[in-house]
């Protein structure tokens, strides 16, 4: 039987709580506020307007439609590389086999601003326009990690009982993929690639040395914040950014929830 935890232990676990949290609920109220040059406490009066302002700026929408195809290409390209580098690591033996799982994770561990000049250096020296394509391609640089993290621990749980068993059974390799591997592994790539999702949506440092004249919904965001035109519209917008951010991690926790893969555990 559990005991209950003493109470200094609670109010530190709340505290912690509110000074994570507490800059993101000020992003919440401000998006209300009457007040339209600058933060002042208390806010002035509540408001709907500035949800409407922001519904009718055109720059936004298109923002936040390169975000979404972006994160969208960007966590295919992932799920696709990710899992197959995955299942070579855990399925498989071979020379430089923890090399390999080292220089898969080292993207997301090295500092952001790195990669992006790395990309960028990278795209002049092939003389590639920087365009929607080098953007994707620089978030799945990171967005593989996620996904094989995911994956080559599911991989692993999943042993080779199964596979041999199916095998001796009589199915072809492309049946037992189909109806043995991808049922157990399912889950763990979901989770991957909802967490994918989520890093490409919000990633401004990469992006920044990738996108040319084009700009994310991060990048607008920090565009306004240099030249404000409508500050509480940008609230507004951070407001999106959080909602659509965490939803694909709260997913990705339930579905990854009492197993020992670790949804996040790249980053």
């Amino acid at each position: 039987m559990r005991s209950s935890a003493p109470w200094w232990l609670k109010l530190s676990a709340g505290a912690v709580l509110l000074f994570l949290h507490l800059p993101i609920l000020l992003i919440f109220l401000y998006a209300f506020s009457t007040e339209d040059a600058s933060f002042t406490w208390p806010i002035p009066g509540f408001t709907l307007r500035w949800f409407a302002a922001a519904w009718e700026r055109p720059d936004i929408w298109e923002a936040l439609s390169l975000s979404l195809r972006v994160a969208l290409v960007a966590t295919a390209i992932a799920l696709v590389l990710g899992t197959l580098c995955a299942a070579a690591v855990a399925r498989t033996r071979f020379f430089g086999r923890e090399a390999v799982s080292l220089l898969v994770i080292l993207p997301i561990a090295l500092p952001g601003i790195i990669t992006g000049i790395s990309l960028r250096q990278a795209f002049a020296l092939a003389d590639i326009p920087y365009s929607f394509w080098t953007i994707a391609v620089g978030h799945a640089t990171f967005c593989v990690v996620v996904v094989h993290n995911n994956a080559v621990a599911r991989f692993r749980r999943l042993g080779g009982n199964l596979v041999e068993a199916s095998m001796d059974l009589g199915a072809t390799y492309w049946q037992t993929l189909r109806h043995v591997i991808l049922p157990n592994v399912a889950t763990a790539l979901l989770a991957g690639g909802m967490l994918a999702f989520a890093l490409s949506f919000d990633e401004v440092i990469v992006t920044t040395f990738t996108a040319g004249q084009q700009a994310t919904l991060p990048i607008w965001m920090l565009e306004e914040l240099v030249r404000p035109r409508e500050r509480p519209v940008t609230n507004v917008v951070a407001m999106v950014v959080v909602l659509v951010t965490f939803l694909p991690i709260l997913g990705a926790y339930h579905l990854t929830r009492g197993t020992d893969a670790v949804a996040g555990g790249g980053k």
